[in-house]
C-alpha cells in the first residue's frame, strides 16, 4: 500500500490489517504517556483546500502522537488564493521535504491526481475529495462497528453477516461511498435509504441495496448499525436546494428520532460522521442515546489515522496479521 486514496482499493486482508493495527494504537493511547517514537524525524503535511475540524485535528493528533512533525496548510490565506495550481503547491511541498501529504480537496479525484502525476514522492492520504471518497472515515466507522458489535477481541475479524443502514444525503456524501465499498469488502450487507432526489446516478450498480422508506428499512432489514448522514446544505443552492420540500418534511421522513430508535433491534448502534444537524437528520435523543457511538467514532479516528500513517511511513505491510510492537518514547 503506497497511498490511501479509496476504500475500493483495499483488499480484505489490507483492511483488516489496518483495523488490527488501529487496535494496537488505541491500546497505546491509554498510557500516561501517549506519544510513540515510530515516525520521529518525518514530516506530515495536512493540505486542506476545504474547511475541516474533526478530520484535520484528528490527523494532526495522530501524526504528533507518532512523533512526526506536522505542517498544517490551509488554502485560505495561502498562494492557492492567489491562483497557485495543485501541481505547483505539490512541488513546493516536495522541495520542503514532506514525507507524507494528507489532502482534502473539493474536486473529486484531486488526491489521485496528486498521487499519480509524479509531482511529489511521498505517500498521499485522501482526507476527502468532493463527493467521491473519505477512506479513513470509513475505516474508523468499521473500527467502531467491530468494537461495539463483536466486542472482546475483534482482531482478525471482518463484519461478515452484519447489516448496516446508511440514511440521508447519499448524493453529496463521500462517507456513504467509502462505507459501501469497505463494508462490502468486509462482508457486511448495506442498505442505503434516501429520497430519490438525494441518490446519485448509477447507485443501483453499487454493492448494496437501495430503498426510499426508512421505517420499512428498520422493520424489514433489522440493522445492526444505522448511520445517519449530514444533510450537506453547503453543497445545495439553498437550504434544501429543491432536493426536499422542507427541513421539517425531511426530518419527518428520514430523520432518526426517538420513535425510530425504539424500533431498532436492541443491540443496534447509532452512528454519524459529524458534524450533526440536530433536529434534521438526527434528533438530540438519538444523538445522545446510550446506543450512540458518535464520540467513540472521533476517538477511534485518531487510532485509525495513527495506524494508516504508521503503515504507510514505517513500511509495514497491513496484509500481514502481526502484532505491532511500539515502545513508549
Amino acid at each position: 500500500m503506497r497511498h490511501l486514496l479509496s476504500t475500493a482499493d483495499l483488499s480484505r486482508a489490507e483492511a483488516i490489517g489496518i483495523l488490527d493495527t488501529a487496535e494496537t494504537m488505541a491500546q497505546t493511547q491509554s498510557r500516561q504517556i501517549k506519544k510513540l517514537p515510530a515516525l520521529r524525524g518525518l514530516t506530515v503535511v495536512n493540505l486542506f483546500f476545504e474547511d475541516s475540524t474533526r478530520t484535520r485535528i484528528s490527523f494532526e493528533a495522530a501524526a504528533k502522537r507518532l512523533s512526526a512533525d506536522v505542517i498544517n496548510f490551509s488554502a485560505k490565506g495561502s498562494s492557492v488564493s492567489k491562483g497557485e495550481s495543485l501541481k505547483d503547491t505539490a512541488m513546493t511541498l516536495q522541495a520542503m521535504g514532506a514525507d507524507a501529504v494528507v489532502i482534502r480537496h473539493g474536486a473529486s479525484g484531486a488526491p489521485h491526481r496528486l498521487a499519480r502525476a509524479g509531482w511529489i514522492d511521498a505517500p498521499v492520504l485522501n482526507a476527502g475529495d468532493g463527493a467521491h471518497q473519505h477512506p479513513t472515515q470509513a475505516l474508523l466507522d468499521a473500527f467502531t462497528m467491530r468494537r461495539r458489535l463483536l466486542g472482546g477481541q475483534p482482531r482478525g475479524a471482518d463484519l461478515a453477516g452484519r447489516r448496516v443502514v446508511i440514511v440521508g444525503d447519499v448524493l453529496h456524501s463521500r462517507v456513504a461511498r467509502s462505507n459501501v465499498d469497505l463494508l462490502h469488502t468486509l462482508g457486511a450487507q448495506v442498505l442505503l435509504v434516501a429520497p430519490p432526489t438525494l441518490l446519485p446516478v448509477g447507485v443501483r450498480a453499487w454493492p448494496c441495496q437501495v430503498t426510499f422508506d426508512l421505517d420499512a428499512a428498520i422493520a424489514d432489514f433489522e440493522p445492526d448499525a444505522i448511520m445517519t448522514l449530514r444533510v450537506q446544505r453547503e453543497r445545495m443552492s439553498s437550504a434544501g436546494g429543491g432536493f426536499f420540500p422542507s427541513p421539517m418534511e425531511y426530518a419527518r421522513r428520514y430523520g432518526l428520532d426517538a420513535t425510530r430508535v425504539n424500533a431498532l433491534p436492541e443491540h443496534a448502534i447509532i452512528m454519524h460522521p459529524g458534524p450533526m444537524n440536530r433536529g434534521l437528520e438526527i434528533s438530540a435523543a438519538a444523538a445522545d442515546s446510550p446506543r450512540s457511538t458518535i464520540v467513540e467514532q472521533v476517538t477511534g479516528g485518531v487510532a485509525v489515522r495513527m495506524a494508516v500513517l504508521y503503515l504507510l511511513l514505517a513500511g509495514a505491510d497491513p496484509s500481514v496479521q502481526t502484532e505491532v510492537s511500539l515502545e513508549e518514547s
